[in-house]
């Protein structure tokens, strides 16, 4: 019920967001262009802008339909509209030029024309509707119900989606009509055709042009810079004290593992004796039984058969991975699962990765696929894009493994990387279980793995925190806006203070990552062995690795992954920076190891 409220505040709020401010010329100007209709307008550019938010919120939650579609795209598809707006307002012979003659007859296609006069209702929906994807992305309240509240209830999620829309839309509404009233009382809009709608087309195009070139964004910048309207800081401090950001998911390793036995903290206890295992009502007692896995995306070294945890009940014994690939916490756990399946598939353990993507472009079956082939992967994965089966297990954390015997309870979990070794004990005891249920006679393999390609850690050194570049998640940027979308020009300054993010250049900032060219620059002095990035470029991109001042390596970065950016030999503190040297940079974090 608070988030309720809170949503539709932000709704209300939005309107007086610096992201919206440069565009409330078109929708007011849209609904003074023609007096005789000019209220109709009001709720029609004001209802189709509230129904392209809700949609494209809900189509971005449906689809991977816009994952490889770049955020400029939206910039020219809004401004371009705008524009074109602007020009028939300007001259609008030009609407009359436009030839229909290869679908229309020249008398209906006078006909339209004169509805277009007359009554411009598609106009008024297509410009109310090209503001959409713009609109969604000005609010934190928005962020929390795109990336949490739908993700774990799709119908909450939506009542909050058309509160949030609501609170907007009337707001809009009532700014809208207190500018008409002054306006059409001042007696400038008598003339529909006259100077006036003149003079809102050049701010049509004058708008247009500054989507197209981000000049809107660097407006924001301005008016946040100066303190004025920033309003997602009240929106913000609201969702902390509702802590309505408690459930965002959280790839760091916490300090121990969430207990998810319903009495006894300790998992493998009560099985560590062959002959002495619980029966099924102890059982029902003190575990929980283990979520099916639910709405999969896709399936990956199964044929495309598909997988599922109930299968095996009563046959095998299943170890349920929950991973996402470009995530390091998740990569060093891999050898040590590879492993096990090597040693105990045929003593009946089933591995079944469960990946649930942090980034858009891990919902792209291809990457996954080339990820499970390059970290040598040959048991079962099922996609969990849309987080139903990690919601399932109420999880928070990459990566997850929880042990489910063959009666289908969840014996043992474990977060983060380590305790490999008890890991590896309890799935001994719930084989050997299954074993004397089944009336196997083979011996069990002892001993724990100790695999060569491990990468060794010290987490207790390691004092960075994962920062990510993307405006909605960037807190350590200290020499920007993270938190604003769009374009910002970045000076490096010279005193770099330790574990903050600082960019050198012009940076495009969208909510997953940050997008930069030749010339720009990351900097980050930090305290660990090891630095990852997770990035990405449209053709190719070569970036210039220096440590400590000095020219180390240069990473060629193409495809959606993660990259090693410093292989180190100790764990004190260093400053890194990373130089553009040719193509285009979408830096989405930085992890540390």
């Amino acid at each position: 019920m608070t988030l309720l409220i809170i949503s539709f505040v932000a709704g209300v709020l939005t309107v007086l967001a610096p992201c919206i401010l440069p565009l409330l010329p078109v929708i007011v100007g849209r609904s003074l262009s023609d007096a005789t209709v000019s209220r109709r307008r009001v709720f029609v550019v004001i209802v189709s802008l509230g129904v392209s938010v809700v949609l494209f919120t809900l189509l971005l939650k449906a689809t991977s339909l816009f994952i490889a579609i770049p955020q400029d795209f939206w910039k020219w598809i809004s401004g371009g509209i705008i524009f074109i707006f602007g020009l028939v307002m300007i001259f609008p012979k030009l609407w009359e030029q436009l030839s229909f003659t290869s679908s229309l007859s020249r008398k209906s296609n006078l006909v339209l024309m004169e509805g277009y006069k007359k009554d411009s209702i598609w106009g008024d929906i297509i410009v109310g509707a090209s503001l959409g994807p713009i609109f969604s992305a000005c609010s934190p309240t928005y962020f929390v119900i795109l990336a949490t509240v739908l993700p774990v209830s799709p119908v909450v999620g939506i009542l909050y989606l058309l509160t949030y829309t609501l609170g907007l839309c009337l707001a809009l509404l009532f700014v809208v009509l207190v500018g008409q009233k002054i306006m059409i009382r001042l007696n400038v809009v008598s003339d529909s055709h006259g100077w006036f709608k003149r003079i809102l087309g050049i701010i049509f195009i004058l708008v247009g042009i500054a989507i197209i070139t981000g000049y809107d964004k660097k407006l924001q910048i301005s008016l946040l810079d100066a303190g004025f309207f920033d309003v997602t800081k009240v929106e913000q401090k609201l969702l902390e004290q509702q802590g309505s950001n408690n459930n965002l998911p959280n790839q760091e390793t916490p300090p121990q593992a969430i207990d998810i036995s319903k009495n006894n903290p300790d998992k493998t206890a009560p099985i560590k004796k062959a002959d002495n295992f619980l029966t099924l009502a102890q059982k029902k007692a003190k575990f929980l039984l283990a979520p099916d896995i639910s709405t999969p995306d896709g399936f990956v070294n199964t044929d495309g058969t598909p997988v599922t945890i109930s299968e095996f009940k009563g046959k095998k014994v299943v170890l349920l991975d929950i991973w996402t690939y470009s995530c390091i916490n998740c990569q060093r756990t891999i050898p040590y699962l590879n492993d096990w399946y090597k040693k105990y598939k045929d003593q009946g353990l089933v591995i079944i990765g469960l990946h649930t993507p942090e980034f858009s472009f891990e919902k792209v079956q291809a990457n996954v696929e080339e990820a499970v082939k390059n970290l040598s992967i040959k048991y079962p994965v099922v996609l969990d894009n849309d987080f139903s089966t990690w919601n399932a297990y109420n999880n928070q954390y990459w990566p997850r493994e929880y042990l489910i015997d063959i009666d289908g309870f969840i014996v043992h979990d474990h977060a983060g990387e380590g305790a490999y070794d008890e890991s590896e004990l309890a799935i001994q005891t719930a084989l050997s279980e299954r074993n004397n249920r089944l009336s196997i006679a083979t011996s069990m393999s002892t001993g724990v793995v100790n695999p060569q390609n491990k990468i060794a850690i010290d987490p207790n050194q390691v004092s960075s925190p994962e920062t990510y570049f993307g405006s909605a998640r960037n807190e350590y940027l200290a020499n920007g806006k993270a938190e604003v979308p769009g374009s910002q020009t970045l000076t490096i300054p010279a005193d770099i203070k330790p574990n903050q993010l600082y960019l050198g250049g012009t940076w495009s900032f969208n909510s997953e990552y940050a997008e930069a060219g030749v010339g720009s620059s990351i900097v980050y002095n930090y305290t660990a062995k090891n630095v990852y990035i997770v990035a990405s470029s449209a053709q190719s991109a070569e970036v210039e690795v220096y440590l400590d001042g000095k020219l180390v390596d240069t990473i060629s970065i193409k495809s959606n992954t993660l990259y090693p950016a410093v292989k180190g030999k100790d764990y004190t503190q260093h400053t890194l920076m990373l130089k553009v040297k040719s193509g285009i940079l979408d830096a989405f974090t930085f992890t540390f190891g």
